[in-house]
């Protein structure tokens, strides 16, 4: 593999050297951010304002390919520390990427982040360094910067290779806007001899035998039969898979022999987990708006059938009444784990303070106590709105974070437990890590397991009053934890519009799920606990998807609902509800929780399955045929009315999805069309074409080396429709 290829951290770390080079103000020198002295407050940088853009601009010693950066900070907390922030890289300062997006903690400890430093298939040679603040954790004060860090590799065969390779692409890239125009005016000796001299195509040749038909011939059978080839090569491959993903909520209605309306009742602060292999949920305890609940549930998915497992799981034999406890199950083994629940402090005693730990038989259905004390056991202390995992195949079962509840702390309501973790054979517990600056304790949170490479995704929680929605991956293994993306808040629910968040804002009410296979992180967030006793308030069921592969997030907006008001089709936003995930159908399950209305009793029984596909390669083709067709059809109203009636009825019909609205209602507004002057333009033909051409590429990307702008199909559908409609 080339050294340009190569990942830097293949190659020793050095420290990048650097001048301050220019600024947008200051009441302290920015050459200061190269002393790390925390000791004293005058080496840092700070601004004159945070009304308008601030930045520090960096240039390296040497042209290098940076790696991380590094924030000191103060020897206490400081309101100037920035609460966010963006960096930006390059070879040129009028020309640069953004290479990372988040924010400092509040506190004494210096912090390093990975930037993203990857340019196509090679790294991003890095001569200047720009830094943006965004915000800081106080307020009406100046942003400030202590001291940065930079560390990089200045290897001189690394960074010639990938300064060749950028400037290699950066001149291809010109080359091909140049080819652009030239066929755009119709410089057609100009285009052939740029690309002969050249040897560089503007595009795949699938695609240019795509403008010859529609721009050049207007030739519109032809395009429909060149598309359908295409679907069957890569070309559309890069399209598909970056597709929205469509959300899809069915309400489940049991299905009852009897004709009764057998089901669990209203509850939150339950526990739900699946066994993928029979098809089977598991549904235990919660809290009815009233009292604590002992029943115990099953839900076998293919029969849409409930079984009343227990009453009272006491009598039984197994746990009483509870809520906000944690429940994992061993899919192979048959056996589920119980462990936590919460308490009210009137009931705190050194009895019910016993932190229990139970595990369920399946097969047997009888219950065993594992332990009477996990503390006692070297576990954790009785603690609740934790969160557990479950390796099956290592049979290890970690927990982590949770509020903890003693005599100790009785009153300190932001003591949460550390990591530990339980071997199953031996009932051994061990203490993994204990509350730190790299991994604070938090209730509230989730966390995913990813057996086969030994990791703990942790996301979001609450710590005292403090709201965090960082996620950390924690390896197990190496007894390493890694900041993977943050953007800390102190405000409940949005901190900012939602188009300005770069992830899922600060709260407690979200549920997580990990797919493996997919290395993607699914999110649902939906309301506050803050709003429940506002009827008024709009809100959201978010899902967020993290693509662990390319570090990315994305948003999935489904629809807007007053809180507290119930529809059919999608179901309320709400917290206490659970999530499960069946990883080999990709199904999500949500079963009650609390809607957040004036009734602070109130309590959900509903139970949804979630869905969230990309639309199939013959779908894109089908809307691209609908786009081609209602073209065709415009030009026809010109050219012979008659006939575009025919063809309306006919070839235009046939290719719309009359059960989705959107499309049947534009489809009823076509004929209009016929009676609208401004269609009946002959001219217009070249120029259409000409759009709707280069509109119908911009889906797709990295064809054969050739670069070309991502949209999503449903906004270039509609801006298609708007520039036929000019």
């Amino acid at each position: 593999m080339a050294c340009a290829q190569s990942n830097v951290a293949d190659f020793r770390q050095d420290v990048l050297l650097y001048s301050v080079v220019d600024w947008s103000s200051c009441t302290l020198q920015p050459s200061n951010t190269a002393k790390d002295c925390p000791n004293n407050h005058t080496f840092r940088w700070i601004s004159q304002t945070t009304s308008h853009s601030q930045f520090l601009l960096l240039k390296l010693d040497e042209v290098s390919i940076l790696s991380t950066i590094t924030f000191s900070k103060f020897v206490r907390p400081h309101v100037c520390n920035l609460k966010r922030f963006k960096v930006y890289a390059g070879l040129t300062k009028n020309n640069m990427t953004e290479v990372y997006d988040g924010g400092l903690r509040n506190d004494n400890v210096s912090e390093t982040f990975h930037v993203n430093n990857k340019y196509e298939s090679h790294l991003l040679p890095v001569e200047y360094v720009r830094i943006e603040p965004l915000d800081i954790w106080g307020k009406s004060f100046s942003f400030c910067i202590w001291q940065i860090g930079l560390h990089g590799t200045t290897n001189s065969d690394v960074v010639k290779r990938n300064v060749a390779y950028y400037n290699k692409r950066k001149e291809d890239q010109a080359i091909r806007v140049c080819l652009k125009h030239f066929r755009e005016q119709g410089y057609d000796e100009a285009f052939e001899a740029l690309k002969k001299k050249t040897k560089i195509d503007l595009e795949d040749p699938i695609l240019e035998t795509l403008h010859k038909f529609l721009v050049k011939e207007g030739n519109y059978e032809e395009v429909e039969r060149n598309l359908e080839k295409s679907i069957q090569s890569e070309l559309f491959e890069p399209c598909v898979s970056d597709q929205e993903l469509e959300v899809k909520w069915s309400k489940i209605e049991p299905v009852n022999v009897d004709g009764s309306d057998f089901r669990p009742g209203p509850r939150g602060g339950h526990q739900m987990v699946m066994n993928v292999n029979t098809e089977t949920l598991y549904l235990y305890g919660g809290w009815d708006g009233q009292k604590d609940l002992a029943d115990f549930w099953s839900f076998h998915v293919p029969s849409q059938q409930w079984t009343l497992i227990s009453s009272d799981t006491e009598a039984d034999g197994g746990p009483p009444a509870r809520s906000c406890h944690k429940m994992v199950i061993d899919c192979e083994r048959k056996l589920l784990f119980v462990l936590g629940r919460y308490l009210e402090g009137s009931c705190r005693t050194e009895e019910t303070l016993m932190s229990e730990f139970y595990m369920y038989d399946i097969k047997q259905g009888k219950w065993v106590i594992l332990s009477a004390d996990t503390f006692s056991d070297g576990g954790p202390l009785l603690i609740y709105d934790h969160q557990m995992c479950i390796d099956t195949e290592r049979q290890i079962i970690y927990v982590f974070g949770g509020k903890a509840q003693s005599a100790i702390h009785a009153m300190d309501f932001s003591a949460c437990s550390g990591l530990f973790s339980y071997h199953i054979p031996t009932g051994q517990w061990k203490r993994l890590r204990a509350d730190g600056s790299d991994m604070r304790s938090r209730f509230g949170h989730s966390m995913m397991l990813d057996h086969t490479d030994q990791t703990l995704y942790i996301f979001a929680g609450q710590r005292g009053k403090e709201f965090l929605n960082d996620l950390l991956v924690y390896y197990i293994e190496t007894d390493v934890v890694e900041v993977i993306s943050t953007h800390q808040s102190s405000k409940l629910f949005f901190p900012e519009p939602l188009g300005a968040c770069i992830m899922p804002p600060a709260g407690y009410t979200q549920r997580a799920t990990l797919d493996i296979d997919k290395k993607k992180i699914y999110i649902l967030l939906s309301m506050d606990k803050m709003m429940k006793d506002n009827d008024n308030v709009n809100v959201k069921n978010l899902i967020w998807v993290y693509d662990l592969t390319t570090k990315s997030w994305s948003v999935l907006t489904n629809q807007t609902v007053a809180a507290g008001c119930f529809l059919p089709e999608y179901p309320v936003p709400r917290f206490a509800h659970q999530l499960v995930y069946d990883k080999c159908k990709k199904m999500h399950y949500m079963f009650g929780g609390n809607p957040g209305a004036s009734a602070n009793s109130l309590r959900l029984d509903d139970f949804w399955s979630l869905t969230l596909s990309r639309p199939s390669k013959e779908a894109i083709i089908r809307k691209y045929k609908l786009l081609i067709r209602k073209h065709k059809y415009k030009e026809l109203i010109a050219e012979d009315p008659l006939a575009a009636v025919i063809y309306l009825q006919k070839d235009v019909y046939e290719v719309v999805d009359h059960k989705c609205d959107t499309e049947s209602k534009e489809f009823q507004k076509l004929p209009s069309l016929l009676f609208d002057d401004t269609n009946n333009k002959k001219d217009q033909r070249s120029s259409r074409s000409f759009h709707l051409f280069y509109l119908m590429i911009l889906t797709i990307k990295k064809i054969k080396g050739v670069s070309c702008i991502l949209v999503d199909v449903n906004y270039l559908i509609n801006w298609c429709d708007y520039i036929l409609q000019q």
